[in-house]
């Protein structure tokens, strides 16, 4: 009976772990849908310096937040509002009249191949702040990390690259969940 008891309080404990982990730490300001988010414009990502992997990045991002209820605001404009270099996010967001800018920072990003598996990490940061304020309105972060195996380094780093579209997929989709829909703006 002691055994049965012991394994009782093991899958317990599994299930609780199991529902913590699921969780994506993110941070929502109260009254998001009062404060008049409708136009979003995606700034370019901080921490990466590969333009694939950025614009990749980018691109689903612009994806994501059209099937949340936001319109496409493509990121080339963006990146036309940016130019000089000295604009801060909220200014360009400013000259493009959007309510708010989401700001992607990738942290870490990489693999590490080891005998016979690769070790993909990619873990991701988005922010949106108020153009007219400035204020913090949303946050969150959520990381993954991808493995694939293969015999030799060739198989390992071509199934390296899809494991990494992958990832960063993931990262982008998971964190967005957290996000709150756009209201929708025809009726109002």
């Amino acid at each position: 009976m002691k055994r049965f008891y012991r394994w009782w309080w093991v899958l317990l404990a599994m299930i609780v772990l199991a529902g913590c982990a699921s969780k994506i730490p993110h941070l929502v300001v109260p009254e998001f849908d009062k404060r008049g988010i409708h136009l979003i414009a995606v700034m370019p990502v901080l921490g990466v310096s590969d333009s694939k992997t950025a614009d990749m990045l980018r691109g689903k991002l612009v994806e994501e937040l059209y099937f949340k209820g936001y319109p496409k605001i493509p990121f080339k404009v963006v990146d036309e509002a940016m130019a000089g270099g000295n604009q801060t996010p909220q200014q360009a967001g400013q000259r493009l009249k959007v309510d708010g800018v989401l700001i992607p920072t990738i942290h870490q990003s990489g693999t590490i191949h080891r005998i016979i598996y690769a070790s993909t990490t990619v873990d991701l940061e988005l922010e949106l702040r108020s153009v007219k304020t400035g204020e913090r309105l949303w946050r969150a972060r959520y990381q993954t990390v991808k493995r694939s195996y293969g015999f030799t380094r060739r198989q390992r780093e071509l199934k390296t690259t899809l494991v990494y579209e992958e990832a960063i997929y993931e990262v982008v989709t998971r964190a967005l969940e957290t996000l709150p829909d756009a209201k929708d703006t025809v009726g109002s």
